[in-house]
């Protein structure tokens, strides 16, 4: 996200300057993100299992399910990038290319922004809600949970970079879930 992020202007009318640095970064981060999802799988899997029997199956649906959306919008949004880089030798001659390339980068800012973290605010919410009532987490992971998720819903469309607090979340979560598994040996998370 911080080599997409610095690879172009946040502004989608500010026609992007396509050095050889910048268009290496958005590449190198057009590789990443597929392994980037993958792990967030894992991620989810990793907490499913932690939760074992204890998992509120109402809950755990909206959790599994706004968790694959936002990887899916997370994928959409980067295959926009990839698009945009792809038509960066366009012939810069032809007179659509700067409405193409400011179209392409709105939709892909707008997928990310709004839907992909309001999804994965969702997803925070909903398992905020599992560990809370099932006892599995520390209040101050749950109440942690809670205030990043109500950021990511009402501050994303102010900063760009506020997308990177989910990351930064499920490091911290997958941190203390370490931690724990490690400490105590149990499963509980």
């Amino acid at each position: 996200m911080i080599l997409l992020r610095t690879s172009m202007p946040e502004d989608p009318l500010t026609q992007p300057e396509w050095s050889d640095a910048a268009a290496t970064r958005l590449k190198i981060a057009l590789a990443l993100v597929p392994i980037a999802g993958i792990a967030f799988l894992w991620f989810v899997g990793v907490v499913r299992d932690r939760l074992g029997d204890l998992e509120d199956r109402f809950f755990s649906s909206v959790y599994f399910g706004s968790g694959l959306l936002f990887l899916a919008m997370v994928f959409v949004s980067m295959a926009l990038a990839g698009a945009i880089v792809a038509t960066a030798d366009w012939d810069a001659s032809r007179s659509s290319r700067p409405e193409i390339v400011a179209f392409g980068r709105a939709v892909m800012l707008q997928v990310t922004n709004v839907y992909a973290l309001r999804m994965a605010a969702v997803f925070m919410i909903s398992l905020g809600t599992t560990w809370h009532r099932s006892g599995t987490a520390p209040r101050w992971l749950v109440i942690t949970t809670y205030v990043i998720a109500l950021c990511l819903l009402v501050i994303t469309s102010l900063s760009l970079w506020v997308a990177l607090v989910f990351p930064g979340w499920v490091l911290l979560v997958s941190v203390y879930v370490l931690v724990t598994v490690r400490r105590a040996g149990s499963r509980l998370l």
